[in-house]
């Protein structure tokens, strides 16, 4: 028996909001699978009732002992393509044993409440999720939708917005959409922070009119723009420098990162507002540069993680880098080099910054110990200064940045091998 899996969208007003067809199918169907809230909207249905629980794959095992044999109908809120089931049975089971009947979204009805186009919107889900991340996400969009859940709620996304300063979004939060305790209005963040809502809603942030916001374009912002240690010159890889390390660690959107020495966190923020889906790890020694690496976080809206460490000690609990840039080593260069090669994901990179020939030296030794291939650039860069109403050039130390990225040995070190 080659029978079809029906996947029924349902919004909270049930079965009375279900067309012709999708109502045939469920009265034709012989075991109804839904969540207990979905199934509780057909109290006379005949055939059995299975519960959408115990996870996704045990789900779909149950399942597919099933339809082979009974005629099935799967229960999904709203548009079940739409962050929902459908998706994960046409890949298990196959476009032509799944046919999908979607409902309107949460999204379509939330916008539609608000009374504006949602084509140009960006669309989060936090349900299920975690909320770090979200402000590079977010930042400079004039407009999204955000799926909530238990943990990340109303409440909880004002104050993630307040600690960016996000002031320029206003919010409008929909809950219980399409049933008969719906209510969706406009809240100011502050508030919203404050409020209980129920269980069931959709966050819509829109730009307030006039409203430029704290975003930022580009990359490579001027050294000043950062909190740093004063009156030293700064921890902070120089703005020139900071410009080819960015090119040279070449971040995908979802790309992790781990900045290792990261002194004042600049370049944790801009990696993090590049790789605006990823995960970015700034692993800092000194307790002392802290607040200004969480000035710069939210400064920047620059949501990484700062790891309190002294490197390698603290890189086992992170997650596998495609991207390591060492800024500082504290002496243990060659071991951070040898975990972060042998953490490294397939095509990842190791960007170095050194302004030492020692350093230069202990990078080269321990990339080529490691097998990877190594590209070595000498940067030096002069800055304009006024004198006298005319410019001269201030040269500024300068800086080796060494790439390397996964692949064989290439005859890169000969004249390294010469020399010694």
């Amino acid at each position: 028996m080659d029978n079809v899996i029906y996947v029924i969208g349902i919004g909270e007003d049930g079965a009375g909001g279900l067309t012709a067809q999708s109502l045939r199918r469920i009265e034709e169907s012989e075991v109804l699978c839904g969540g207990e809230r979905q199934l509780s909207f057909f109290p006379r249905y005949s055939g059995q009732k299975l519960v959408l629980q115990g996870g996704l794959e045990a789900f779909a095992e149950r399942l597919d002992g099933i339809y082979r044999e009974c005629r099935a109908v799967v229960l999904a809120s709203g548009d079940p393509l739409f962050f929902g089931i459908a998706g994960y049975l046409v890949r298990r089971f196959g476009s032509q044993r799944v046919e999908v009947i979607p409902h309107y979204s949460s999204v379509q009805l939330a916008f539609a409440r608000l009374g504006d186009s949602w084509q140009d919107a960006e669309l989060v889900s936090l349900h299920g999720r975690p909320i770090t991340g979200l402000a590079q996400r977010i930042d400079g969009r004039a407009k999204l939708a955000l799926l909530t859940d238990g943990v990340n709620t109303p409440a909880r996304i004002a104050a993630y917005l307040l600690e960016f300063e996000m002031l320029e979004y206003e919010a409008f939060v929909c809950e219980r959409l399409g049933g008969p305790d719906e209510h969706c209005g406009f809240w100011e963040l502050e508030a919203m922070s404050r409020h209980e809502f129920a269980a069931l809603n959709v966050v819509i942030l829109r730009r307030k009119w006039g409203s430029a916001g704290g975003s930022r374009r580009g990359f490579a912002y001027p050294d000043e723009a950062f909190a740093q240690r004063k009156p030293e010159k700064g921890l902070i890889t120089k703005r020139e420098v900071r410009a080819l390390v960015l090119s040279e660690l070449n971040l995908a959107e979802n790309a992790v990162v781990w900045d290792i020495g990261s002194g004042s966190g600049a370049v944790a923020a801009e990696c993090a507002r590049i790789a605006r889906l990823g995960r970015v790890y700034a692993v800092e020694k000194e307790a002392v540069n802290l607040p200004n690496m969480e000035a710069n976080r939210r400064k920047f809206r620059a949501d990484y993680t700062i790891i309190h460490s002294r490197a390698p000690e603290g890189l086992e609990q992170l997650p596998e880098p495609d991207a390591v840039f060492i800024g500082g080593s504290g002496g243990e260069l060659a071991d951070i080099i040898a975990h972060a090669a042998a953490r490294l994901r397939p095509g990842g990179v190791i960007v170095i910054a050194a302004i030492t020939v020692e350093t230069l030296y202990g990078s080269m030794t321990a990339l080529a110990a490691a097998g990877l291939r190594t590209e070595v650039t000498q940067l030096q860069a002069s800055r304009g200064r006024p004198i006298l109403g005319m410019t001269r050039f201030e040269g500024m130390n300068p800086v080796f940045v060494i790439s390397a990225t996964a692949g064989h040995l290439e005859d890169h070190y000969s004249y390294y091998k010469e020399e010694s």
